[in-house]
Order: C-alpha cells, then sequence, then structure tokens
C-alpha cells in the first residue's frame, strides 16, 4: 500500500473530526501463545488502515490544526538488542521518516505528554471499550486535567467513538485497496481449482488444507484471511467446523470455505463439490437449487439495491426449492414469514468484506436497510444443511451441506464477481475434476 493512501485517510478522518477536537487509537499487542512463545502478529485493521504501522505496543494520534503536526505516533524506540532477536523495527526515526508522523514520541513517554495535548479540546474520537488499558488511561489523563483547571486549562467535554466514522470510511474501497481484494481474490480462486484437482477419496481434510496455504505461500500471501473451513461429508453442516481432521470418503461432499489476505485485505470463497468427482442425484439437486439462489441473489448486487434485497431474494428461490423435493410443505409466502426455511438456512446471505473478513460497515441506516452504492465489497453466500439426524426428511438428504460463496464488488453498472475464477457450474466441477 503507497503511504500517500494512508496521508489521503488521516487527512479525510481529521476533516470529519475537526478542529478543537482530537483523536486517538491504539495498535494491537502482541499475544502470548504459550510460556515465551507469541501468536503471529496480526495489526489491528482500524489503526493499520489509517497508519501502515505494522508493530505493536503503539498509538496513534491525530489534532487536527495542531501547528507541530497533526499525525502523533507513539512508539517503541529503536533497540539494537532486540533486532538481534526480532528483526529490524521502526523506532522514532522510521515512524517519521517511513510511516509519515509529523512526531514520534517513545511510548513509555505516553502519560507524560498525551495529557497536554488533550488539553483544552472540545471532543476525544477513540474506539470505546475496546481497549480497557486505554479506556482506563483516557479517564485518568482526563482527571489529571481537571486536577489543574484553576490553572485555565479545560479537560474535554465529550467522549466520541470512532468508529462509526473510521467503519464509514473503510466501507468504501479505494481503487488501492480494490486492487489487493482484487489480487487475494485471483490468489485464493486458484487455491481452490487446485484442490479440486488434487482431491480425492482418502485424503485426510488437513492434507486439502495445506495444499491451500501451500497455493497461497507459493504466491506471495503469508496468512489465510480466516482459519480454513475444510469440511466433508456431513462436517460441512456445521457452519464454522475448523477441526479439519476425518478422512475423506468416496461418495462424500467436500465443503470449503477459505481465503488469502493480501496486505491486510481478504479474501473469503466457498466451494463445495464432490470427492469422487460426480455428484450423485440427490447432491445434484440440492446444490443446483442453492446455485440457483446465488444466482439469484447476484441480480440484486447493484447500486440503489437495499442491503436486504440479496437475502430476500435467495430465501425465495431456496423455499421454493426446498418445497419442490418436499423438504418444506406448505404455502411459499407463510413459510417465508415463519422462517421455516431457517431448518436448513440459517445464516444471511452475505456480509461485508475488507480488512476483515467480516468487515465494518453499518447494515442499516435510521433502521432501514442501507442501499448498495459504488466501492462498496460483499460476500454473496446461501447455502442448504441437512444434519444427518434431521428425521423428518428422507434419508437420501441427510449428512448434506453445501454452500457457495463468492466475493462481489458492487459497481456503478452493477457488479463485478472478484473470485469468478473457481468453476461452480456442475458440469464445470465434474470436468474440472475428471480431467485431472
Amino acid at each position: 500500500m503507497k503511504h500517500s493512501e494512508f496521508k489521503k485517510r488521516r487527512k479525510q478522518l481529521m476533516q470529519r473530526i475537526g478542529h478543537g477536537n482530537i483523536a486517538l487509537i491504539s495498535s494491537a499487542s502482541t499475544r502470548t501463545r504459550n510460556r515465551d512463545v507469541s501468536y503471529p502478529f496480526r495489526q489491528d485493521s482500524d489503526f493499520y488502515y489509517l497508519t501502515g504501522f505494522n508493530e505493536p505496543d503503539a498509538v496513534a494520534v491525530f489534532i487536527p490544526g495542531r501547528e507541530q503536526g497533526e499525525y502523533i505516533l507513539f512508539c517503541h524506540e529503536f533497540d539494537e538488542k532486540k533486532a538481534i532477536w526480532e528483526g529490524a523495527h521502526a523506532g522514532l526515526e522510521g515512524a517519521t521518516g517511513d510511516y509519515g508522523a509529523d512526531d514520534a514520541f517513545p511510548i513509555d513517554d505516553l502519560d507524560d505528554i498525551l495529557p497536554g495535548m488533550l488539553e483544552n479540546k472540545s471532543r476525544v474520537f477513540y474506539p470505546m471499550g475496546r481497549s480497557s488499558e486505554l479506556d482506563h488511561s483516557l479517564l485518568d489523563w482526563i482527571n489529571h486535567i481537571k486536577a489543574h483547571s484553576r490553572s485555565g486549562v479545560m479537560a474535554p467535554g465529550e467522549l466520541i467513538s470512532l468508529d462509526h466514522i473510521l467503519h464509514e470510511m473503510r466501507l468504501f474501497k479505494s481503487p488501492e485497496e480494490i486492487k489487493l481484494m482484487r489480487r487475494a481474490a485471483e490468489v485464493s480462486a486458484c487455491a481452490h481449482v487446485r484442490v479440486m484437482q488434487k482431491c480425492k477419496p482418502g485424503l485426510y481434510e488437513y492434507q486439502i488444507e495445506a495444499e491451500l496455504v501451500h497455493h497461497f505461500m507459493q504466491n506471495g500471501l503469508r496468512y489465510t484471511a480466516y482459519p480454513s473451513i475444510v469440511a466433508g461429508g456431513k462436517n460441512a453442516c456445521v457452519l464454522h467446523y475448523t477441526d479439519n481432521a476425518h478422512k475423506l470418503k468416496s461418495g462424500d461432499l467436500l465443503l470449503i470455505d477459505a481465503g488469502a489476505e493480501c496486505d491486510h485485505y481478504a479474501a473469503d470463497i466457498t466451494r463445495t463439490f464432490p470427492i469422487s468427482g460426480r455428484f450423485s442425484e440427490p447432491q445434484k439437486l440440492l446444490y443446483q437449487l442453492v446455485l440457483d439462489a446465488q444466482y439469484a441473489a447476484l441480480e440484486y448486487v447493484k447500486p440503489g439495491q437495499p442491503w436486504q434485497a440479496p437475502h430476500d431474494a435467495a430465501v425465495e428461490v431456496l423455499t421454493r426449492g426446498l418445497i419442490g423435493l418436499g423438504l418444506l410443505k406448505g404455502r411459499i409466502k407463510k413459510l417465508i414469514k415463519d422462517e421455516k426455511y431457517k431448518a436448513f438456512y440459517m445464516h444471511r446471505t452475505g456480509h461485508w468484506l475488507g480488512m476483515d473478513v467480516h468487515d465494518v460497515g453499518d447494515y442499516k441506516i435510521n433502521q432501514e436497510w442501507r442501499i448498495l452504492e459504488p466501492c462498496m465489497v460483499l460476500t454473496v453466500e446461501p447455502g442448504l444443511y441437512i444434519p444427518e439426524n434431521c428425521k423428518q426428511v428422507d434419508e437420501q438428504w441427510r449428512g448434506i451441506g453445501i454452500r457457495i460463496e463468492d466475493d462481489v464488488l458492487v459497481t456503478a453498472q452493477g457488479h463485478e464477481i472478484l473470485t469468478s475464477g473457481v468453476p461452480k457450474t456442475i458440469i464445470e466441477i465434474e470436468t474440472l475434476m475428471q480431467a485431472s
């Protein structure tokens, strides 16, 4: 990501904050995995969005109109011994020289310096409730200022959540962000094609997962966007199954929900296909129903449509199809009103996508579903899940779980499917698998 992109975001944020106010946000911290070993560090998405600074234990401060500089970064000073063990880190000079901060101070001096920056500011914007440490520190700093009110300084009178402003910014993707998301989608799509070609009975789910991760890394994307779901047979009926430990059986379907992350931007793809290369007749009927539901939902992914419209379209197709297959009985309108479809389809048809796989952004405005606009990115992912113990349906349907998910960019003309590189029609999938 270009530094000019982060600078543009900071400028936009400070315009929304306004003069006389201040905003601050803290980075992620390292988390202990066991004893003296930490989990791989992943920066807080909001913090990275504004700073591009990929180190723990930092605080960014934004003060519109400050003469000495509007963007201040508190971070660790450069430590030669630490660099030997853990590698290079920015230090104060890097914070200004490499990351565009107007001023930088040691993180250890935060309690001494930040209260002065809060003096005579009307409002403080910060991510309330996300960091108990920052919450407590901010109150301590404000109380410190109040204790010196006789000297003529004033403490901020309002604390305002930063989330709404920042998350509304993040909801609309810039050309640079879309470029990164296209790359994540492209690599992830190729990985899904690879595992369709590699899949065969007798392999374990974790071996398929290894093929996915191998492809991500071989193509320069070091991290998955979320724990991969590789669910064979009845495991696909567990929506967030991540054990990935069972042997693949001939005649079962395999549901894979996996995506890579490109410079903090996620891809999120799900495909379901037959382990042995051919769908059985019951599998084919359910699969085509889910695919038809996705096609119907995609028709409503365009500017001017409410967020709910793709979901409603998918639910109608699924419910009508379930009636036709005998899994539901009754009138379609009443079944939808009573949400009877939720016995087999219990999640939404999509979510926002970006730096977080379930990305930020309001789904409703003033209690009304928000309208889709260009540069929003969302997933479209209908599914059907028939648990093995679902005795009220014919045995031929039991233990089948199917989901089809694509990443979709809303454009001025309609939409663009970023993940179209993965086959999803029955004939495409069977042809690919039988040719490998």
